[in-house]
């Protein structure tokens, strides 16, 4: 089996009250140079530490590259009406030819509720605002006629190709949110064993509801520091159902952790 390896562009800074580091245009050049599968965003509004806005961030990616692929790692939803959210994701989608994953989630407690606050959204109610969302996301990212919640019918026009779906988080509702609108699965530093054993829950919730269990994007996963015994671990990984890996910041820059992740990609080759 084969896996994929991505990196997180420098959008965010190492630590509180740090500045963002390193350049966008630069990293994503070097990412696709090397063989890179893809560069990932994370995305919020008012966060622990300074962050970049994330479309933008994969927007520049997309436009200095051809053949990577631009990811959200991961777009918290439920912070953006959902019809500007959809919005865009298809003019990403377009722009980028068809490279876009859209990786989804209901945010890190540890950054607290004033980014939510902020941009009026409800901190608390973001798990079923992001499942409505996940709901009429397709349509409306497609171009389709679509009701959202309030009752109100829109068609966004232009509209593209929907981007797969990769939901985050291990919780009994995030599984449930996988099994149900993911096309992927993005659990956090988990171990081979333990990301089989969702693989097997998301396979079954998913069949319940005649789906294909989606596979699994390793994010931070604990890889040696040898090139080669890392590339045995991603082995590992692959055979426990994961389709990639998306390696950390280590906070030495970003152009050490996307060559570490380059000579590991030539040690699986």
């Amino acid at each position: 089996m084969t896996i994929e390896i991505g990196v997180f562009l420098p959008t965010s800074a190492p630590g509180p009250g740090q500045p963002v580091a390193g350049d966008v245009r630069a990293s994503a050049r070097f990412a696709e140079d090397s063989g890179l599968e893809s560069v990932w965003s994370t995305d919020h509004l008012i966060a622990s530490a300074p962050m970049l806005d994330s479309t933008v961030a994969l927007a520049t990616a997309a436009a200095v590259t051809e053949r990577l692929k631009i990811g959200y790692g991961v777009l918290l939803l439920a912070l953006r009406p959902v019809a500007w959210a959809a919005k865009q994701i298809s003019t990403l989608q377009q722009l980028s030819d068809g490279r876009l994953a859209l990786g989804v989630g209901t945010g890190n407690p540890a950054h607290g509720d004033i980014g939510w606050r902020a941009a009026g959204a409800s901190f608390e109610d973001r798990g079923r605002r992001t499942d409505e969302a996940l709901r009429v996301l397709p349509d409306l990212v497609a171009g389709r006629a679509s009701v959202l919640e309030d009752g109100l019918e829109v068609t966004l026009a232009p509209g593209s190709a929907m981007p797969p779906v990769l939901v985050a988080g291990t919780g009994p509702k995030a599984m449930r949110r996988a099994a149900a609108h993911g096309d992927g699965w993005i659990p956090i530093g988990l171990s081979p064993d333990e990301v089989a054993a969702g693989v097997t829950e998301l396979a079954g919730l998913a069949a319940a509801r005649g789906r294909t269990g989606p596979r699994a994007t390793v994010v931070a996963p604990a890889l040696d520091t040898d090139p080669g015994r890392a590339a045995a671990q991603l082995s590992a990984y692959a055979a426990a159902g994961a389709e990639r890996v998306i390696l950390a910041p280590t906070g030495a820059g970003w152009r050490p952790d996307y060559e570490f992740a380059a000579n590991v990609r030539r040690a699986l080759a």
